[in-house]
């Protein structure tokens, strides 16, 4: 019989009524009725072809054919706990494998992953440099995206969904940028510089080489040195940074622990 065709419920059903030899009892320990106790030893028994129970003037009584199976049964009941058991116990692991841009690691993240692992100094992280990582190739915990929402994933927003200009001068075009100019937005005009993300931009802003539209989260801390001439105010955009992953990461304590601390404040 191939694992897929394994009939699961009517084991354990079938397990329950040979300990209690008692579909009674075995129905109360599984919350259902003695009939659909009854159902599925009946269904079994056609599937397997071999009878499991006879009942007697003292009771139930196993078949040797039922006998014959029940110890392998529980052995492999037994190897399901332990599986599961393994399973969560890599869920409540304290090492967080996470995907985030690098300017938004630098800016943002690190110093409150900082702070996480100042009070649970257990902890332990695999940063990733990249956003759009995909979380079952890198074996993600969560993932920092610049988006306008989880999309299908769960997760919360990180700070407000904000931009800023930066410097002045010629635009400074990178991929996601909040408020493309309209002048580049026409066919025959580009920005006269092109960088590769939001932290390149700021970089050449800073370094006086032309303006960009940041996500304001990104700027917080490059006042001063003369430089707060240079950031302009914030405006609401419908992109934002976001904290994502799939239901299942999302669900577990460990993730929900360090979610908890990262929005807090955010």
């Amino acid at each position: 019989m191939k694992r897929t065709h394994l009939p699961l419920n009517a084991l354990r059903v079938f397990d329950a009524a040979a300990r209690h030899l008692s579909f009674t009892r075995a129905a109360d320990e599984l919350a259902v009725t003695p009939a659909a106790v009854g159902q599925q030893i009946r269904a079994l028994e056609d599937l397997m072809g071999v009878v499991l129970f006879r009942r007697t003037s003292k009771g139930l009584e196993l078949t040797e054919e039922a006998g014959a199976g029940l110890a392998a049964l529980r052995t492999g009941f037994l190897h399901f706990e332990d599986a599961v058991q393994a399973m969560q116990a890599g869920q409540s692991s304290h090492v967080y494998t996470i995907a985030a841009p690098r300017e938004f690691f630098a800016a943002w993240l690190a110093p409150r992953l900082a702070a996480f692992r100042a009070v649970n100094p257990q902890v332990r992280y695999i940063l990733v440099d990249g956003e759009m990582t995909d979380f079952t190739e890198a074996n993600l915990d969560l993932a920092v995206r610049w988006t306008e929402g989880p999309g299908d994933l769960e997760g919360m927003p990180l700070g407000s969904a904000e931009w800023v200009e930066v410097g002045s001068g010629d635009w400074i075009g990178w991929p996601g940028d909040p408020t493309p100019d309209a002048e580049a937005e026409a066919e025959d005009a580009k920005p006269p510089i092109m960088v590769g993300d939001a932290g390149q931009a700021i970089a050449a802003a800073l370094a006086g080489m032309g303006r960009a539209h940041v996500p304001a989260l990104l700027v917080a801390g490059i006042g001063g040195n003369g430089r707060d001439e240079l950031v302009g105010a914030a405006v609401s955009c419908r992109r934002g940074y976001w904290l994502v992953a799939p239901l299942p990461q999302w669900r577990q304590k460990k993730v929900k622990d360090l979610v908890a601390a990262l929005t807090a404040e955010s």
